[in-house]
């Protein structure tokens, strides 16, 4: 990765996740600590590895990525602003009555680039997996990502998607695991251990790869070596929170909207 390159990756996760703090304090409710995990992941897509058109968001070539964690979709929100889809001044509405963006991810709202409703976890890999399926059947080549939680995979209904991509050979779909090892309950290890994962995924015949969810040389490396052949998962090592280190990894702070008081301070630390 050229050096230039990672500056302004690092630069537009970083503007991502004031908004991300902005939107979400506006709206008094929405999920923090997991849409700010997850931004390097997001930027790193949109801004370096999905094929998409922000001027065209329904060109018949595009990637998909399906959101099955669709609570922290204020870092979706914000990386289809930044990426030219809608005007960032929208992001101030998020969750008001009547705005585009909504809670979870929807299809009825309005928001462009959004291929799937979500929220009901569990249930995203499949969605993402009959996409996969879908091209397969018609023989077009693109790629189908597909965002998930830690705790998301505690469902049984993940499982037997990520058995049924491996028996019908899915080799255009990316399963990425946010793995903060934190949910709304606490530990993921304590609610229901999930580990080991990579030869969990394994097993059920995907290549599984680990990275770094916060360090873009570590998720480019990563990306860097999937496998053309069968389904792939990465397993996102990121931090619940990432960027405020008073709220990294306090399951507290999975769904809670900072205050007036604590979104200013929040600002000046990433400012």
């Amino acid at each position: 990765m050229e050096i230039t390159d990672l500056k302004y990756l690092q630069a537009t996760s970083k503007n991502i996740r004031i908004d991300i703090i902005k939107s979400i304090s506006a709206a008094g409710s929405g999920h923090l600590g997991g849409s700010l995990g997850l931004a390097d992941i997001f930027i790193f897509l949109y801004f370096r590895f999905l094929v998409h058109n922000p001027s065209n968001p329904n060109c018949a070539m595009r990637d998909k990525l399906v959101l099955s964690i669709g609570h922290v979709a204020p870092v979706l929100y914000a990386s289809l602003a930044h990426a030219g889809y809608f005007d960032k001044q929208e992001l101030k509405n998020l969750r008001k009555t009547g705005s585009m963006l909504q809670g979870h991810p929807s299809l009825t709202s309005g928001v462009p680039g959004i291929e799937t409703a979500s929220g009901s976890l569990g249930q995203g890999l499949s969605i993402a997996i009959g996409m996969a399926l879908a091209d397969k059947c018609d023989n077009i080549s693109r790629k189908i990502v597909c965002i998930c939680g830690d705790g998301e995979l505690q469902e049984g209904q993940v499982w037997e998607a990520a058995m049924s991509a491996a028996h019908h050979k899915l080799k255009n779909i990316i399963a990425i695991i946010d793995k903060n090892n934190v949910q709304i309950d606490g530990k993921t290890a304590d609610v229901m251990n999930i580990d080991p994962l990579k030869p969990k995924w394994e097993a059920f015949g995907w290549n599984a790869i680990e990275c770094n969810g916060n360090d873009f040389e570590s998720i480019e490396s990563c990306f860097s070596n999937l496998n053309p052949n069968i389904p792939n998962v990465i397993i996102a090592n990121t931090k619940m929170g990432k960027g405020l280190a008073e709220i990294e990894n306090n399951y507290h702070w999975h769904g809670k909207a900072p205050n007036t008081e604590e979104c200013n301070r929040f600002l000046n630390i990433l400012v």
